[in-house]
């Protein structure tokens, strides 16, 4: 049983075009360009497909891709997009599915494995990326950096988005390293506000390399975006590789 909360039907229906934006073509660009040469002439798995967001164009950039994915909703977007033949999707979670078969590459976008809530599960998806890996594989994520350094003494609540409409804020637990991210989505039709929220257990980079090192790999780079820009300690999220030695 995994921590992470299921994504709904209603979730999963709104969700792409919620995220227009970051579905597009020339933001998918990098973040393509980056996956595929990792690949190579390999196989990508890709934890938390989703609605194929960006598993559905890597495919068809020529990479045969496989994906897991805990939501049956999510799936079920996905599935309208592409068929099964050309993109398998096994109902899991990240942490223990296993998938049939090794791969050059297994990924993690948006923010993705904070969804497991716990630090024994996130140890545990890197431990099946890893079970997943063909010798000298890799494992990439994208993560935000916790953004603590805006949380003055007092303060309960970081601002991530305000625009005309979304407004978007996380409020944190220290001890047990828990955000929950609040969303103030406002209605195309209506004006009508929706509510919604998310929980997610952040982790710091370095954290991140010590799972990764208690399950066999070890970093082979950490950049601060998919257009490859050096990560500094302003940068508000990482890409990070991992190789599995050959």
């Amino acid at each position: 049983m995994t921590s992470s909360e299921l994504w709904t039907r209603a979730t999963a229906d709104r969700y792409d075009s919620e995220e227009g934006e970051r579905s597009s073509a020339a933001f998918l660009g990098p973040t393509l360009d980056f996956l595929a040469e990792l690949a190579g002439d390999g196989r990508a798995l890709e934890f938390a497909i989703g609605t194929g967001r960006v598993g559905v164009p890597l495919r068809e950039r020529g990479v045969p891709v496989v994906g897991v994915e805990l939501s049956e909703h999510m799936a079920a977007v996905l599935r309208r997009k592409i068929d099964e033949d050309r993109l398998p999707v096994v109902l899991g979670d990240m942490a223990t599915t296993v998938v049939p078969g090794e791969f050059a590459l297994v990924y993690l976008v948006y923010n993705t494995i904070t969804n497991l809530l716990t630090q024994d599960e996130q140890v545990e998806c890197f431990r099946n990326a890893a079970r997943h890996l063909a010798p000298g594989g890799r494992f990439v994520i994208e993560l935000g950096v916790p953004p603590l350094r805006f949380l003055p003494p007092g303060q309960v609540a970081v601002p991530f988005d305000v625009s005309e409409r979304h407004l978007g804020f996380d409020t944190f637990d220290l001890v047990e390293q828990i955000l929950v991210s609040h969303h103030f989505t406002r209605d195309a039709e209506d004006g009508a506000y929706r509510r919604g929220d998310s929980r997610h257990r952040y982790a710091w980079p370095a954290e991140l390399d010590l799972m990764a090192r208690i399950a066999g790999l070890g970093l082979e780079r950490r950049v601060a975006d998919w257009d490859g820009a050096p990560f500094t300690q302003d940068s508000t999220k990482h890409i990070s590789v991992w190789r599995k030695p050959a």
